[in-house]
């Protein structure tokens, strides 16, 4: 008797562009059409931007992971682990799961959104000593040793030691290091004032960025506004500017100043995951090229999305390919998942097309500077807008109300500077969150499928 089997749709990636596309993919699709699987690490949708706020405390960890097994609706299928290989031809993606254990997952139908890591870049000292800021590990680590290093500096006898622990060194420029500076600049200043034995006047920001403009994107009012808010509050800016080295106890700038510091915290860009790499296809810097439609050329089922794809920009036009935002990510999984269930039904795929809708920059307290729809704002309208367009991004009425109930609490009561100690005995750098050497190489790949079917048979 013949078994009919459904087809069987793999996303891979639980970012913006992954949970959108399974969402979708739930809604439209009948319980028989096909057989829906989430590979991702951590079941749960992290929202990167408002990371900054937890960094700094405004936000509760728990208020920006969503969970994805909340609710009894979901019918899709999560494995708790991380996807290392792709075997296009097979298709097979190889994944390791979270108790260490490889498994080969076959698929009709494959979606690629693992997003992005950290890019680095081969300066001595770098991935030892910094920190990141892509994960919520991160910031959870990072607000424990923002305030250690005031509890450190308090405690010392040394004044060069405690100097050195109230300076601190954010590279990055854009979106994720503008807003991290500005918020955690803005809990040390409230944080030194329970310290009576600290003088304020030692602690210290530094943001760099090798470009010459502060968020260049942002446009020349918006960009100059921004940089005018954080020197105002005492953040030093330095332009035309990186990394040399890093040590445990200082940092050298390319211009031949030396900081001493115990915290360097690198916001400076990020790279597609190396899964894309493991597939041994084109890419665009790092990215997977796809066309209008997210469709990887030449092989049948394939589509990939966010971060990890060069999407063309229908809109802009020119060759452009769109930004790795959560504006773009977020319609990018609808879409994706239309197409998906076009090709399963046979029926033509459509292009991508979208318009930038704006941007958004939070900097803290009353202080942000917004785009909407070209629409330049600094202030409190700025800030209205920004926290506005990331509670209505926010996929859960759960998730609104802890971080509307966050923003009230913080608004009204403050701080409380605690810090939990949970990873005090645990590094936490850069080599130690991005997990870079566990994915395959394209030949590992096909050996290790290679080697499975043969076992099978």
């Amino acid at each position: 008797m013949d078994t009919v089997t459904r087809p069987r749709i793999l996303v891979v990636g639980a970012g913006f562009a992954g949970v959108e596309c399974v969402r979708r993919l739930e809604r439209r699709l009948a319980p028989n059409e096909a057989d829906l699987t989430l590979v991702t690490p951590f079941s749960y949708q992290l929202y990167m931007p408002l990371l900054p706020q937890v960094a700094s405390g405004v936000l509760t960890p728990q208020s920006v992971a969503l969970s994805l097994r909340r609710s009894e609706r979901y019918r899709t299928r999560i494995i708790p682990g991380g996807a290392i290989g792709v075997d296009l031809r097979s298709k097979v993606c190889v994944i390791r799961i979270i108790n260490g254990e490889i498994v080969d997952e076959p698929y009709d139908y494959i979606v690629l959104a693992p997003g992005s890591v950290t890019r680095t870049f081969d300066i001595p000292g770098l991935t030892d000593h910094a920190f990141g800021l892509k994960s919520l590990a991160e910031a959870a680590y990072l607000r424990d040793h923002v305030i250690s290093q005031l509890d450190l500096a308090d405690a010392s006898h040394d004044p060069a030691e405690r100097a050195s622990r109230l300076q601190f060194v954010v590279v990055g420029g854009g979106y994720a290091g503008t807003e991290t500076a500005a918020c955690l600049q803005r809990l040390t200043h409230a944080a030194v004032k329970r310290y009576p034995r600290l003088d304020p006047g030692l602690i210290k920001w530094h943001l760099i960025d090798i470009a010459p403009k502060l968020m260049p994107e942002l446009g020349e009012k918006l960009g100059r506004s921004a940089h005018e808010i954080l020197n105002r509050r005492g953040i030093e800016i330095s332009l035309g500017v990186s990394i040399e080295k890093a040590s445990a106890e200082e940092v050298t700038f390319t211009d031949g100043r030396v900081v001493p510091t115990r915290t360097l915290i690198w916001t400076a860009g990020v790279v597609a995951s190396p899964l894309i790499a493991t597939l041994d296809a084109e890419t665009v810097r790092g990215r997977l090229a796809v066309n209008a439609a997210m469709c990887l050329p030449g092989h049948d089922g394939v589509f990939a999305l966010g971060d990890a794809a060069a999407v063309p920009d229908v809109a802009k036009g020119d060759g452009a390919v769109c930004p790795p935002t959560a504006q773009h990510a977020l319609r990018q999984g609808r879409h994706v998942a239309e197409n998906v269930i076009a090709t399963l039904r046979g029926r033509r795929t459509r292009p991508y097309v979208h318009k930038d809708l704006g941007l958004v920059v939070d900097l803290g307290g009353t202080d942000a500077v917004s785009r909407p729809l070209g629409f330049e704002l600094h202030g409190l309208p700025a800030q209205a807008v920004a926290r506005g367009y990331h509670w209505s991004a926010l996929r859960t009425n759960v998730a609104k109300t802890r971080v509307m109930t966050d923003w009230l609490l913080n608004a009204i009561a403050g701080d409380d500077f605690v810090r939990t100690g949970f990873q005090a005995h645990r590094p936490g750098n850069l080599r130690d969150f991005e997990y870079l050497d566990a994915y395959l190489t394209p030949e590992q790949v096909r050996a290790h499928v290679e080697e499975a079917g043969r076992a099978a048979r």
